[in-house]
């Protein structure tokens, strides 16, 4: 079935990537900053070079690979930070309703209503450059999405049986949020994070390819990007790796999340059908 061609396939993908930049020091051929060797500037891909050298003479294979640790660390911690903020205040203001609902629904309206790479923009320009500054940047940016679904499920939860069953025997409200309405909300919520994970290596690509992310010489897919542009036509090779190993993994999360979708949500899945 499609839904489940989707997911062996984006899982295939990300687990290729999570290969890649778990175990980089080791399947690198040479150090990502350090080995730069001009004799060697822009040499094409071949036996030695995989994919290549850019302009340093620094090989492009390794600087893909190490880049993927980057990657990888940006979007699964920026999106754990997102999944807390929106999970913490959706969950609670669907709960507790009141002047509360008020405020966080009137924050995640305007928060919505700015482009997420501006606000992660701003932010950057605030704090300097840097991986810390990049996971704060993007940890704050896009918890929103996760704020309004977890509140709409939680409003269409409350009300349910076992829920107030738990009120009559002495739950306290975070007791009950936490071991009974939680649970049965994850399944929106592991999509959703799946699908901001790639969000969030794009974004830090474009923040990285404005100078505002990972500096060089530290290998980003985004800077290594911003740094080929004056190769694009003489060099290819420089542009095209970073590129393809932003798109694989990209690719393979979206299939991914799109794939757990359909399994977590058997009515996406008989629509599909």
């Amino acid at each position: 079935m499609k839904f489940r061609a989707n997911l062996v396939i984006g899982g295939v993908l990300f687990a290729a990537v999570v290969v890649a930049g778990t175990f980089a020091p080791f399947l690198a051929h040479t150090d990502p900053v350090m080995d730069a060797n001009l004799m060697n500037a822009e040499i094409p891909p071949g036996s030695e070079f995989w994919f290549g050298t850019d302009a340093q003479g620094r090989d492009i294979y390794s600087r893909v690979l190490h880049g993927a640790r980057i990657s990888l660390t940006v979007g699964i911690v920026s999106q754990l930070i997102n999944t807390v903020i929106g999970v913490a205040l959706g969950l609670s203001a669907g709960y507790w309703g009141g002047w509360w609902d008020d405020l966080v629904s009137g924050l995640t309206n305007m928060m919505l209503a700015i482009p997420s790479l501006i606000f992660a923009l701003a932010i950057m320009a605030i704090l300097s450059p840097g991986l810390t500054s990049l996971l704060i940047a993007l940890g704050l940016t896009n918890w929103s999405y996760t704020c309004r679904l977890s509140r709409a499920s939680t409003l269409s939860l409350k009300n349910q049986g076992y829920v107030q069953a738990a009120k009559v025997l002495g739950y306290s409200d975070i007791r009950i949020m936490v071991t009974q309405i939680l649970p049965n909300i994850l399944g929106p919520i592991i999509v959703i994070g799946t699908l901001g994970m790639g969000g969030a290596v794009l974004a830090e690509a474009a923040l990285s390819f404005l100078g505002l992310g990972i500096r060089p010489p530290f290998p980003s897919w985004g800077s290594m990007l911003s740094d080929a542009r004056d190769q694009i036509t003489t060099a290819p090779w420089i542009s095209v790796f970073p590129g393809l190993a932003i798109f694989v993994t990209v690719l393979g999360l979206n299939l991914l999340g799109d794939g757990l979708r359909d399994i977590l949500d058997p009515q996406s899945r008989a629509r599909r059908a």
